[in-house]
């Protein structure tokens, strides 16, 4: 009889799963939900949305904490979940008050080295053994959501940060979308079968159109840049947001489950919602800071 351990994330699976192997009807009241509360923040309450990335990032690290314990690594959770809260939080307000406090920089890099000490210490009192798979698992984590994530509080920062956003996110969303759909009605050629079998080269290029001529849309109408700075940026988050989802699938693959969670129902887990946007937001941080001055 198996000894696996079933965790709060491992429940089973909804009902009446859809073709694609979903609950549909939960999926987009799910789906619905998620979109109205990043409109309604970005359009009334910047630090709402700042907080629903940090709790979104902190449910992340729950997650990965569950997988990693799969193949026997533990990371040290607490001081991970409230070092990612403080280090989204306080990038954003750094970014807001540049002239009066700490450079957001510089404010990152110490809270991201504080919380790496305090998973290092919280590690030594259980011993040798483990302790470097242990503290590799919770670095890793820490590189993989706060660091990244810590980039889309330092866009919405700018002058111009809630535009910005909204260029990142439609860039993203319209290189899943369109991925889908050219993938669903073309796809014949996988991209990577041996780690994302659904995943095509005709649906990478349904995302490239997608997202280099939504990059070009919203860069000429939200930030009053050249539509070729757009499509740049366009191609530059298709490239890395699917890098971010095949990255995700080998983590996924590697520890032997299919969802991070069941957390979002019809969705699986929070890191499977995030996996494009995470790897893609600094490439988008960086990309408009060079490419597009603020207003």
């Amino acid at each position: 009889m198996s000894q696996e351990k079933i965790t709060p994330f491992d429940l089973t699976p909804p009902p009446k799963p859809s073709r694609a192997g979903r609950n549909l009807p939960a999926a987009i009241a799910v789906g619905v939900g998620l979109f109205g509360a990043v409109v309604a923040t970005l359009a009334w309450w910047n630090w709402g949305f700042i907080l629903l990335v940090a709790l979104a990032l902190g449910l992340g690290a729950v997650e990965l904490h569950h997988a990693f314990a799969r193949v026997g690594a533990r990371t040290e959770i607490v001081p991970i979940v409230l070092g990612t809260a403080a280090t989204v939080l306080g990038s954003y307000y750094a970014g807001q008050h540049p002239a009066h406090d700490m450079p957001s920089n510089t404010l990152i890099i110490g809270l991201l080295a504080l919380t790496t000490l305090a998973c290092l210490v919280m590690r030594l009192p259980r011993g040798a053994e483990g302790f470097v798979r242990d503290a590799s698992a919770s670095l890793f984590t820490l590189a993989y959501i706060p660091l990244l994530g810590s980039t889309v509080a330092l866009m919405l920062a700018d002058d111009d940060g809630r535009q910005r956003i909204i260029t990142f996110l439609v860039c993203v969303i319209a290189s899943d979308t369109g991925g889908y759909i050219a993938g669903v009605l073309f796809g014949k050629h996988p991209m990577a079968p041996r780690v994302s079998p659904k995943k095509t080269w005709e649906g990478f290029v349904g995302s490239l159109t997608a997202g280099m001529a939504l990059g070009a849309v919203c860069t000429v109408w939200l930030l009053h840049a050249p539509w070729f700075v757009g499509a740049l940026l366009g191609l530059l988050l298709v490239a890395f947001g699917t890098a971010g989802d095949l990255v995700e699938s080998m983590i996924k693959r590697d520890v032997g489950i299919k969802d991070m969670s069941s957390f979002l129902p019809g969705h699986g887990g929070v890191m499977d919602r995030l996996d494009s946007l995470l790897v893609a937001a600094p490439v988008a941080w960086f990309a408009m800071f060079v490419m597009v001055p603020a207003l």
